[in-house]
């Protein structure tokens, strides 16, 4: 439908609404009694029926057939759909010809009342003995039969998106219950839900370029968070054993399919516990909502089908990228001589504010060459210290940590390690931090004196985790892009 047309129909509907008001008739009453649902009334039509139950429903008129003396209206509520039989000879001839016919279109709201038979074709049905305008609709609701298709139009007015495509509705409620699902495994695991401030005064938990804001009573700058996790930290050193969050985290980066600068995390911490106790607990996630979705530790995801059953394949990085490149970081001896390999490769290296070592060339290798191809669930494991700044070192080689990430459909879901506890390294890893930033790194982290008084009162040895929800839904909902598992994703004003 065009501007013009859409424009014009507006204007026909805001004089029926003047029309409804001049008759006596409120097209916005304030409540109406709802007794049962479409899908309630279908699933239970054969006890319905046979009492000749009067039921009352409410919805949004998705089609309207005027015939006559009779009409079908198809009744689309937060459950399905009914179709509605609506008679002059139950209705009235004033109300029928002068109020149903004339002044109520396709989108209106509305209540009807009536008891229920099947037409001819076999279709549960409601004959109304009563119809009630409940909501009198201005916007016209996009051509029945082409529907709401045009994507940007579909992210911007998520609320005719919902309207007109059952589909996209039922993704967010199987989302819904995806994080469900993650907080009822949570819980059963001891684990206790926490909320975390979402305005933090030292940019830290992760290296991303933040949202600034500004306090005004206070008259300071505030971040909106990029992690959770050093708040979630101090709490284990205040004596939580077990906690998690999940929550909104901002990050002032690109949009992409992948990336949505406010998106949904879950982090959770577990003291006395390490990098091995989190990656179980990232199997058991996966694996439990796979199954709760589909009945099933499979799961359909583009052309291929992810299988979720334990235990998950687990893999170095060092080995992953000598195995897709043919180059082993192991046997490089020199930062230089990684940035010359790196670059062979076609991958491109930023040497223009701090040179990057052989380790960080190594993760740009793994993100350019690797990271796409990994479908199946694949933990990635033994990430460099160089970019693991809150993570603990392996015993037997301190340039690698005990870190993970876990790969599905070639998207990062999940980031793990065993937590660096002692506040020494800790510090001399903020001030690498802070020499990063003073070079013109804006995603590296500020030093948090607040956070390291913190572990000077003693962190138990514990293992972290977090797990990106709006990817994970990508792949349980399989869809192209985190814009469909998003309600209202960020977009570009419009001129």
């Amino acid at each position: 439908m065009s501007t013009d047309n859409t424009a014009n129909e507006k204007q026909v509907r805001i004089e029926k609404v003047n029309a409804l008001k001049s008759m006596g008739v409120n097209p916005y009453p304030n409540m109406y009694d709802v007794t049962h649902k479409s899908k309630n009334v279908i699933e239970n039509y054969d006890k319905l029926e046979a009492d000749k139950t009067e039921v009352t429903v409410a919805g949004r008129i998705m089609l309207y057939r005027v015939m006559g003396k009779s009409s079908f209206l198809t009744l689309k509520d937060s459950d399905g759909r009914i179709q509605i039989y609506v008679q002059k000879d139950k209705l009235g001839d004033e109300f029928y010809n002068n109020v149903f016919k004339k002044l109520i279109d396709t989108g209106d709201i509305i209540g009807v009342k009536g008891t229920l038979f099947k037409t001819q074709t076999g279709e549960i049905s409601i004959h109304a003995s009563e119809l009630t305008l409940l909501t009198k609709t201005l916007n016209p609701l996009p051509e029945k039969f082409h529907g709401l298709t045009d994507t940007e139009i579909r992210y911007r007015q998520r609320y005719v998106d919902l309207i007109m495509n059952d589909d996209v509705k039922e993704n967010f409620i199987k989302r819904s219950r995806m994080v469900t699902i993650l907080r009822d495994v949570m819980v059963n695991r001891g684990f206790l839900e926490v909320e975390t401030p979402m305005m933090h005064p030292i940019l830290g938990g992760a290296k991303a370029r933040p949202f600034v804001t500004h306090h005004n009573t206070l008259d300071m700058d505030l971040y909106l968070r990029v992690a959770p996790e050093l708040y979630l930290k101090r709490l284990i050193v205040g004596g939580f054993d077990k906690v998690f969050e999940i929550n909104r985290n901002f990050r002032n980066e690109g949009i992409s399919t992948k990336h949505n600068p406010e998106f949904t995390m879950m982090e959770a911490y577990w003291s006395y516990s390490n990098v091995d106790g989190v990656m179980d607990i990232a199997e058991d996630l996966f694996s439990t909502v796979c199954f709760e979705l589909n009945g099933k530790y499979t799961t359909p995801y583009k052309k291929h089908e992810l299988d979720f059953n334990r235990p998950f394949k687990s893999i170095t990085m060092v080995e992953l990228v000598n195995e897709h490149t043919g180059v082993d970081f192991n046997k490089i001896e020199s930062d230089d001589e990684a940035i010359k390999k790196t670059l062979a490769l076609g991958v491109k290296v930023d040497t223009t504010k701090v040179k990057p070592s052989k380790w960080e060339c190594m993760v740009l290798v793994f993100e350019d060459k690797v990271e796409h191809l990994l479908i199946q669930p694949t933990f990635v494991i033994d990430y460099p210290k160089a970019v693991s700044p809150l993570s603990k070192s392996r015993v037997d080689n301190p340039d690698i940590t005990e870190r993970f990430e876990l790969f599905v459909g070639g998207m990062e879901m999940s980031n793990g390690f065993s937590e660096l506890n002692d506040p020494i390294d800790q510090r001399e890893r903020f001030e690498a931090q802070v020499r990063a930033k003073e070079s013109g790194d804006e995603e590296a982290m500020e030093m948090d004196h607040d956070f390291l008084n913190a572990l000077e009162y003693g962190l138990p040895p514990t293992g972290g985790i977090g797990i990106g929800i709006d990817r994970m839904a990508i792949l349980f909902l399989n869809v192209g892009s985190i814009r469909d598992t998003i309600l209202f994703p960020h977009m570009r004003k419009l001129d």
